[in-house]
């Protein structure tokens, strides 16, 4: 059961941070490994946004859809995901955004989950770590192709 979490300090705004994760859509233009995004539903809610979405994933010969359900709290500056069908036994992953003082954020991030499969889950424990810090560099890259150096809200 692989879990990662991390959490660390970055230029860019609380709102750039949770802007740029929370566009699913985008995510196969600069996640490694992620084929595809489809957005199924939007929802609207009193706190937010429900996304169902359903991304392909792309590793070696493997390739595997799966869907979940993006719940955005933009008010928080939180983006919290759960599983709703394809490989896993389950997925959990939290993202907050919160300010720090003289400019930037601090990204935490937390992604927790279980393939049904033991040989997905055998080749995924193999190599977890380097793969939670590509997607965080993604993530980092992105951010920096988007914003610069720039601290803007």
């Amino acid at each position: 059961m692989p879990t990662h979490a991390e959490k660390r300090v970055v230029p860019y705004s609380a709102d750039q941070m949770y802007a740029l994760v929370a566009d699913v859509a985008a995510y196969p233009e600069f996640l490694p490994w992620c084929a595809a995004a489809r957005i199924r539903k939007r929802v609207p809610t009193e706190t937010g946004e429900v996304i169902d979405a359903d991304l392909v994933i792309s590793f070696k010969l493997f390739r595997e859809r799966f869907g979940s359900r993006v719940t955005l709290f933009p008010s928080e500056n939180k983006i919290d995901v759960e599983y709703l069908n394809g490989p896993f036994r389950y997925l959990n992953n939290h993202w907050q955004f919160t300010p720090v003082e003289g400019g930037g954020c601090e990204v935490d991030f937390f992604v927790d989950f279980e393939f049904k499969s033991a040989i997905l889950q055998a080749v995924i424990g193999v190599v977890f770590t380097e793969a939670m810090h590509r997607i965080v560099r993604a993530f980092d890259s992105r951010a920096h192709a988007l914003y610069g150096q720039e601290l803007n809200s």
